[in-house]
């Protein structure tokens, strides 16, 4: 969750934005929150890391530039269409890693709608990031890093730097979508690898199937797909 220290560390790591994709958050909430918090200073972007497939199979997608709300556990082919269909910039964060990423022939499959791939990323062993760098290599999609962090102290360990500067939800946006050269950078050192471990760690516990069992597949969280507030629209692609 954004809040007053994310977002302090966050300036005194001296990034100008910062991505917030809660998970099982909607649109709507995420975009008020990131309003609240961004200043002159700091730009906090809203952005959802949709869980595709079912839980067993999920698959994340990070996508910036929403303009209506996208929920989690449809199909994958039905979510790239919807971000297709909103033209929004399309991330693989953590490709291949573990049970929770998109896949070299998910890469292949929607080559054209992904825009960047995950080549640094705290959760990675170094074998992880070093697939990852590969996979960016082999598709020739652009990379970028990104901290993240589900634990405050991990903001800022791992960033992305543009060559032109994006102070808004659209230019970050469109920057991803067409391919603006950057550089992925992330912190070293003992505390740095200390940090990589505890959000492992974090990631164990919050990927329990009794966690997701219990806060999620009852049908009545707000990023379920046949919640009130999609009316409907994605009952045919749920697969709960």
């Amino acid at each position: 969750m954004v809040d007053e220290r994310v977002v302090a560390r966050a300036k005194r790591r001296g990034l100008d934005a910062l991505v917030y994709a809660p998970h099982f958050t909607r649109l709507p909430d995420i975009r008020a929150q990131a309003r609240r918090f961004s200043d002159e200073e700091l730009l906090v972007v809203p952005a959802r890391e949709v869980f595709t497939g079912s839980f067993h199979e999920r698959k994340h997608v990070l996508a910036l530039g929403l303009s209506e709300p996208v929920p989690d556990f449809i199909s994958l082919e039905a979510a790239m269409a919807e971000f297709d269909r909103q033209d929004a910039a399309v991330l693989a964060p953590h490709p291949e890693f573990a049970t929770v990423s998109l896949e070299t022939e998910d890469l292949a499959d929607y080559r054209r709608t992904v825009d960047a791939i995950e080549i640094y990323n705290p959760k990675h062993l170094p074998r992880h990031n070093r697939r990852a760098g590969e996979l960016a290599r082999d598709t020739g999609l652009p990379p970028f890093g990104s901290s993240y962090a589900h634990l405050r102290g991990t903001v800022g360990e791992v960033w992305t730097a543009f060559e032109e500067p994006c102070w808004s939800e659209a230019a970050l946006a469109t920057a991803l979508r067409e391919g603006t050269p950057r550089r992925v950078y992330h912190r070293d050192g003992p505390t740095h690898a200390g940090r990589c471990v505890a959000e492992t760690g974090h990631l164990l516990y919050e990927n329990t199937w009794e966690k997701i069992d219990r806060l999620f597949l009852q049908g009545t969280e707000p990023t379920h797909p046949r919640h009130i507030a999609y009316e409907g629209r994605f009952d045919d692609a749920a697969v709960y």
